[in-house]
């Protein structure tokens, strides 16, 4: 998974991942996404449909249409043997590269100097709040009985967070000081 696809190969894993389990259609996939996994990924529910379709074109998943009662026709998408086949290829890919995460947060740090030492401060300190409130989120989450993989990857998730907070507070603590220092002389 390397370049431009990661995303891409990363969402299909989720979709492929999920339809191994059963055929459904795209809203019982995208709701259980939204119900269980929103703290693993942040797949759109239109990303979801158009991954669908084109795994569909390339023949990992079939797609039938199903009709309950007066409710709108409604496709049905199940894994293909291929399907299998690409999934597990993913997994394997998956799971032996790193991540390189992007801090969304570190392009703000790389300007923080224009700012006066106490605003940033102020700033961080308000991101390291809201960074323990996501936090709290995510330790409900593990309190609930979820499958082995889904525990381990909100643990990964919970613990670089973790290490943000320890940052941060670091960080905080030498604004402080240099700012003490200033007041002192």
């Amino acid at each position: 998974m390397k370049g431009g696809n990661d995303v891409i190969d990363e969402r299909s894993l989720l979709l492929l991942g999920i339809l191994m389990a059963q055929s459904a259609h795209g809203y019982q996939i995208n709701d259980f996404i939204e119900k269980n996994l929103l703290y693993v990924t942040e797949i759109k529910k239109a990303t979801a449909y158009v991954l669908l379709d084109r795994m569909a074109l390339s023949g990992f998943v079939t797609v039938h249409t199903e009709q309950a009662g007066n409710r709108p026709p409604r496709k049905v998408y199940s894994i293909t043997p291929e399907g299998i086949e690409q999934f597990q290829s993913l997994l394997r890919q998956n799971l032996e590269h790193p991540d390189s995460p992007i801090y969304k947060g570190d392009v703000g740090l790389m300007f923080l100097d224009h700012l006066p030492k106490d605003e940033v401060a102020h700033h961080l300190q308000q991101r390291l709040q809201r960074l323990q409130e996501q936090m709290n989120l995510f330790q409900k989450g593990l309190s609930h009985s979820h499958a082995a993989g889904i525990q381990l990857s909100l643990e990964h998730r919970l613990l670089h967070m973790q290490l943000e907070v320890d940052w941060l507070e670091r960080i905080a603590a030498q604004l402080q000081s240099s700012t003490d220092e200033k007041t002192v002389q």
